[in-house]
């Protein structure tokens, strides 16, 4: 895998005390996030902490309730800000692959391309055999979903979203339905995209990945951010007795 992973820019992100609610049950109380271009955050925190939710909200999946959510310094979190046009620079995987089953891998990939940004079928094809043939996928461009294993498909999946050529990658516990073996394809495709410069945000219980890739760990819980800083800080030496807990729970697991 090369540079051809990367895109032409990052982009700087800004949520300042973002809060989100279910109806009455709150799910994000102020949380504010920054991610510098090129740098790498990653999320940890037991399930239904607010980390799924926070990164809907970042890509416009959810409105917020209160708060300000901003891209290279313009508003993305005002009502009527149209979330195609956010979509295009903010990329997102997420659990589930979400592959259209009746398309072949060449076909997933190339849609958005040509529908939402435009780009004649020739040229998304050419983008879309340049991103297989770097995950190790260009010998499945004809293939169905159902033709693939699980890793595979994520690996389309996060290929799909390259496509688009988003400034922020967002990844949403992308390795919580793969086995073991599976786990380490889809990470190596994320270590590559981190050390290609790419901005991203990594959701995710795998704490090795958070310790060794990572520029910092923020550990969310309640929907707020109890402790945040350099992942090796946060991952070795935490300072919240919360942190604490978490991490030592995950330990003996």
């Amino acid at each position: 895998m090369s540079e051809m992973l990367a895109t032409a820019g990052s982009a700087s992100l800004q949520v300042q005390q973002v809060h989100k609610a279910f109806g009455s049950v709150p799910v994000l109380r102020g949380i504010s996030v920054e991610l510098a271009p090129h740098e790498c955050v990653v999320l940890i925190g037991s399930s239904g902490s607010g980390k799924s939710t926070l990164l809907r909200c970042i890509n416009g999946l959810e409105s917020i309730d209160a708060g300000e959510i901003r891209v290279n310094g313009e508003l993305v979190s005002e009502p009527g800000y149209k979330g195609a046009a956010l979509r295009q620079s903010v990329g997102m995987v997420f659990q589930q692959y979400n592959l259209f089953p009746h398309m072949s891998v060449l076909q997933n990939i190339t849609l958005a391309p040509r529908k939402v940004r435009g780009i004649t079928k020739a040229a998304a094809e050419e983008r879309a055999m340049q991103l297989l043939e770097r995950l190790g996928l260009a010998h499945k461009a004809a293939d169905y979903p159902d033709r693939l294993s699980g890793g595979q498909q994520q690996r389309v999946a996060i290929a799909r979203a390259l496509a688009m050529d988003p400034q922020i990658m967002m990844f949403d516990e992308v390795t919580s339905a793969l086995d073991p073996e599976l786990t380490g394809e889809v990470l190596d495709v994320l270590r590559e995209l981190r050390n290609s410069g790419m901005a991203m945000i990594v959701a995710t219980h795998e704490m090795a990945f958070a310790r060794e890739v990572s520029d910092r760990v923020m550990f969310l819980d309640g929907g707020v951010v109890v402790e945040s800083g350099p992942a090796r800080q946060v991952m070795d030496n935490p300072q919240h007795e919360r942190t604490q807990q978490f991490l030592q729970r995950t330990r003996t697991r």
